[in-house]
């Protein structure tokens, strides 16, 4: 009885051991297949990565989605591989890839959808509010955020640190131009992409002219210049009218500078308006406004840089808006505008 009991105690022994080594034969067959992608039915599914995902978010995201069965191992992976940058957007994987190659997929940079791509064309002159309501209709990012990003977000340019001024702190410097924005991309990165551009339009232009007016200057000068000119020809005339008076001590009296405090660009100023207290009423304060009023071109960079000669200290709009007309006198200026007005 005892022989048997004994019998029965080793075939179970036998048994046990049987089974936990076919445990982790198979195991080990799962984890390996999982590693090198083996046994994948060769199902591609299309994953989106959040921005800032870490490992462990993808491990779960690439668990639910069925292309790997292990998400601790893999997470394991990615951090003897070093911290792996991951790609907010779409990626293409599949059940058969191995982990090293799902890993070199989410580093990459994501999969584009034409359907996702939007063509905005930002025009020269356009106020800070009106290209950031200009994104936004075309459905890139949202309004609350681009704005927390222009008064908060650091930017790796060294004239953004240099911009004197918090509120609206990017106006003027969102260079205008034809882009091809993805609605994958953050309100942050839209706003790199412009500034890039501004960098590599506008700084060799102000650079080459040798001026010892900070940048700054030289933008709030341009965007007067560019919400006032009404073509490229004038430009240097309009900077020269402005550049005089400045040197003589006269007011600016621009009312685009009044029109970007209303927010309306109203085609006759009342006098209510032009007694606004605002450090960008012209009318009312000497020297140039305290910011830019509007994103402008190069045209009307190179204008403030190297204004026209002229004893010019006026100017009106033509009856047809079509150019402006310039006086050296009052007198004139006067004649001018009575001739416009019959």
């Amino acid at each position: 009885m005892e022989e048997t009991q004994k019998k029965r105690f080793w075939n179970f022994k036998r048994i046990g051991i049987l089974v936990l080594a076919a445990l982790i034969v198979l195991g080990g067959c799962s984890v390996l297949g999982d590693f090198f992608g083996t046994g994948g039915k060769r199902d591609t599914v299309m994953v989106e990565i959040p921005e800032g995902s870490g490992a462990s978010g993808i491990a779960r995201l690439l668990k639910d989605e069925g292309i790997i069965r292990h998400p601790l191992l893999f997470k394991l992976y990615t951090r003897l591989h070093g911290n792996a940058v991951y790609q907010k957007g779409k990626h293409t994987v599949a059940d058969s890839m191995s982990y090293q190659d799902i890993l070199q997929v989410l580093e990459s940079a994501p999969e584009v959808d034409e359907r996702d791509i939007k063509k905005v064309v930002i025009p020269e002159g356009y106020e800070l509010w009106q290209i950031v309501d200009l994104l936004v209709e075309n459905g890139l990012g949202d309004k609350a955020s681009f704005y927390h990003e222009i008064e908060n977000g650091v930017f790796d340019f060294p004239f953004v640190t240099e911009i004197p001024r918090t509120e609206n702190r990017l106006e003027g410097y969102l260079y205008p131009d034809t882009y091809l924005f993805s609605v994958q991309e953050s309100e942050h990165e839209i706003l790199s992409r412009m500034l890039e551009n501004f960098s590599q339009k506008v700084l060799p232009v102000y650079h080459a002219y040798g001026t010892d007016k900070t940048l700054d200057e030289i933008l709030i000068f341009a965007s007067v210049i560019e919400r006032e000119a009404a073509n490229d020809e004038e430009r240097p005339l309009v900077a020269s009218v402005f550049k005089n008076r400045l040197e003589i001590g006269m007011r600016l009296e621009s009312c685009a500078t009044v029109q970007y405090i209303l927010k309306e660009r109203k085609t006759v100023l009342s006098k209510d308006d032009t007694a606004i207290d605002s450090p960008y009423n012209t009318y009312l304060h000497y020297g140039l406004p305290q910011g830019p009023i509007a994103s402008p071109g190069v045209a009307s960079i190179e204008a403030a840089l190297h204004p026209a000669d002229t004893e010019y200290l006026y100017f009106l709009a033509t009856a047809d808006g079509s150019g402006n007309l310039f006086s050296e006198t009052f007198e004139e200026h006067n004649q001018k505008d009575l001739e416009t007005k019959r």
